[in-house]
């Protein structure tokens, strides 16, 4: 059992808040996203926010320290769009490699600096590994229900290049994260696992899914259980839900997936829904106050935010769950 297992079983752990959310802070511009790397980029860059790990490291590491300050154990990197994949779209493939091993790099070296600082709380980077922007379940064309734009090979090999680089920056989790399509993580697991295998080396390995809408499912139509079996054949770490919805509508799946879980569970909603300009409105104390309902209820065991959460939420969010245990590991109903 590694470090940040043993934490595990005293505490619940506290993951980072959303980087996009601090990135739009900065009101960066086009320049920002070349700067000293793609001078001469034909496309435009600006909004491509994995590059800042590039062009503006050190604005990553101020978000990275923010984190951490507010009372993180887990930050996670600036590479949740990090495949080759995701990064065809600007015409910027080659890079990803560059991409995932510099962000790991900057992550790694401010948690060790916080985890210098305090001892006591010794702070982690997960690797964040997105579902990339094509789905292997569902057919882009209606027309034509049986087309995809993506096969499961493609994503694996894109997989095993951004978990690569990642590990060769020192990351100490992977986190899977923001699920939309079982199939994509399930090309993402096997990745890791190769990699792994071919490293010689084991790492915990976290996965999140997002539930779309009220109707329970995830966009490929699966629901919080059928997600659960759907992984239920990779050793995870932990396994829970993140994005797309607020803490209150995130509960009741929440429920069932503790319920059902024998695995740790995680837990990091947005602050609320969008509201008629994309953004969050819920504020620390909203979102706290929501998520005691988590804990009362003994269903987590990492807790963090995801869009619109900021380090003054994640503070809040770590002081409460300071105030309770993490759920106990029971048999499945």
């Amino acid at each position: 059992m590694n470090k940040i297992e043993q934490i595990a079983n005293k505490r619940i752990l506290i993951l980072d808040g959303a980087m996009g959310t601090m990135i739009q802070k900065y009101q960066l511009e086009e320049k920002d996203f070349r700067n000293n790397w793609f001078e001469n980029h034909p496309s435009s860059l600006k909004g491509n926010n994995d590059l800042l790990s590039l062009t503006k490291p050190d604005i990553i590491k101020e978000i990275h320290a923010a984190y951490f300050k507010a009372g993180a154990d887990i930050v996670e990197t600036n590479t949740f769009s990090g495949t080759s994949i995701a990064q065809l779209d600007y015409g910027l493939e080659k890079f990803a490699y560059d991409i995932n091993f510099h962000s790991a790099k900057i992550a790694k070296k401010v948690a060790q600096e916080f985890s210098e600082k305090e001892p006591h709380k010794p702070r982690f980077v997960a690797g964040s590994i997105g579902p990339t922007n094509r789905t292997a379940s569902i057919s882009p064309d209606v027309n034509d229900p049986g087309y995809r734009n993506i096969d499961f090979d493609t994503l694996k090999d894109a997989y095993q290049e951004q978990v690569g680089a990642l590990l060769d920056g020192g990351v100490d989790l992977l986190l899977v994260e923001t699920v939309f399509d079982t199939l994509n993580a399930k090309a993402a697991l096997f990745a890791i696992e190769q990699v792994l295998e071919d490293k010689g080396k084991r790492v915990p390995v976290m996965v999140s899914g997002t539930i779309t809408d009220a109707s329970g499912r995830t966009l490929t139509g699966q629901t919080v259980e059928a997600f659960l079996i759907s992984m239920s054949h990779f050793p995870l770490f932990s396994i829970g839900l993140n994005c797309a919805l607020g803490a209150r509508d995130m509960h009741p799946y929440l429920k069932t997936l503790s319920r059902k879980s024998s695995y740790l569970i995680s837990a990091h909603p947005n602050a609320g829904l969008p509201n008629e300009f994309g953004e969050y409105d819920e504020t620390p104390e909203l979102m706290v106050a929501q998520l005691k309902e988590f804990l009362e209820d003994d269903l987590v065991n990492v807790l963090g935010g995801c869009c619109g959460t900021t380090p003054e939420h994640i503070k809040a969010i770590a002081a409460l769950a300071n105030q309770y245990s993490p759920r106990e590991l029971t048999s499945v109903s």
